[in-house]
């Protein structure tokens, strides 16, 4: 049974047992609550966009920028390396599915060329000599015998950051339930062609890597692995009931997208720009504040801004503005929103010289375009400031 609602849309009544009922309403996506007996309505989250299986049920939460654009969106925030591309061919599908297919498209072409190697640093005990002696281990682990020896040594292997992320990924996308049998084939043959790389510890953090010009040809499959283990949760209920979701939060997703586009576009700038920047109202350090983004030059703020995933401009925003367009100095704060191309006015602040400036942004035109549309606010920015 597939379930498919809209992104803040209304309810749907089906006919579930109470263990599915739970598992969706435990995802975080959809709120699940009785409506007769074996019946429940089930909710979207306020906010909240994705998909989650649970045994053989499919509820989906369907963005309204559509699910190529989300992915987008997301994996632009992580890495502004990412781009539309990426996710071709996925419109159609939902998110559990579509991240799945656009991970072992990339994986299979980057796979194709080889695996990538690189130096491992390795600690070993050997009985001959490799490498470099760890003297100080070696006497206090066997400080009597000559054998074995404690050693550092580096190899030369596909055991590396990169191909841990990327198996690690083909590893949870495959775990999905119910997903087409081409792209699980896919990513089984995928994951096996990386037998010997050793899987993270689930729990544990992305790994931190750098684009160099020796993995350039993975960096997208990359970008697509770090969207899955960011985002996408695989595990199996205690009565054996597989669940996989991908849930995504939409405000966060908008403020984190507006936030890392505007600081490429001001990245030629003198100064530094700074996300979720710590500050404080008060001068006691009482009240926290951390405003999406702040360009600093020196230490002189010069530009604030804030991302609000709304379609109208709400004057708790324009107070919030005020604040810290106060215990910064400015005469001048900026409002981004997710809305049409309509321009907002400017609030002239009474008994001030502060302007508050709101600015639409067009969620619904093109990567490229939302991107150049961010490029020439943060050039507005950086002459009106």
């Amino acid at each position: 049974m597939t379930l498919r609602l809209t992104e803040n849309g209304s309810a749907v009544a089906a006919a579930l047992d109470a263990e599915t009922a739970g598992a969706l309403h435990r995802s975080g996506l959809v709120e699940a609550t009785p409506a007769g007996p074996g019946r429940w309505s089930i909710r979207p989250v306020p906010m909240m966009v994705g998909a989650v299986r649970v045994g053989g049920t499919d509820v989906v939460v369907e963005p309204k920028t559509g699910v190529a654009r989300l992915l987008f969106l997301l994996g632009h925030a992580a890495n502004p390396g990412f781009r539309i591309e990426h996710v071709e061919g996925t419109a159609d599908l939902d998110p559990l599915a579509a991240v799945a297919e656009a991970l072992s498209r990339q994986a299979a072409r980057v796979l194709r060329d080889g695996i990538l190697q690189g130096y491992v640093t390795r600690e070993e005990s050997l009985t001959v000599i490799r490498g470099r002696p760890r003297l100080a281990d070696q006497w206090s682990r066997r400080p009597l015998l000559p054998i074995p020896i404690e050693v550092t040594h580096d190899d030369y292997s596909p055991d590396i950051t990169e191909n841990r992320i990327l198996r690690a990924a083909l590893r949870r996308a495959a775990a999905i339930p119910r997903l087409r049998w081409e792209t699980r084939s896919r990513l089984l043959h995928l994951d096996s062609r990386l037998d010997g790389v050793t899987l993270p510890v689930p729990s544990a953090p992305i790994s931190p890597w750098r684009e160099t010009r020796l993995n350039r040809r993975y960096i997208a499959a990359l970008r697509l692995a770090e969207l899955v283990l960011r985002n996408q949760s695989v595990e199996t209920l205690p009565g054996r009931t597989p669940i996989a979701a991908f849930v995504a939060n939409m405000p966060t997703v908008f403020e984190d997208f507006v936030t890392t586009a505007l600081i490429e576009a001001l990245r030629d700038r003198p100064g530094r720009t700074e996300a979720q920047y710590p500050t404080y109202l008060d001068e006691e350090r009482r009240v926290p504040l951390r405003p999406d983004l702040l360009h600093l030059v020196g230490d002189r703020p010069v530009l604030v801004a804030d991302a609000k995933y709304k379609t109208d401009a709400r004057s708790n925003d324009h107070q919030q503005m005020l604040a810290y367009c106060t215990i910064f100095a400015l005469k001048r704060g900026w409002l981004v929103y997710a809305s049409g191309s309509t321009p907002l006015a400017p609030r002239h602040i009474r008994n001030s010289d502060i302007t508050i400036t709101p600015v639409a942004l067009n969620l619904t035109a093109s990567p490229a375009d939302l991107l150049a549309q961010l490029a020439a606010l943060a050039h507005r920015m950086w002459n009106e400031h």
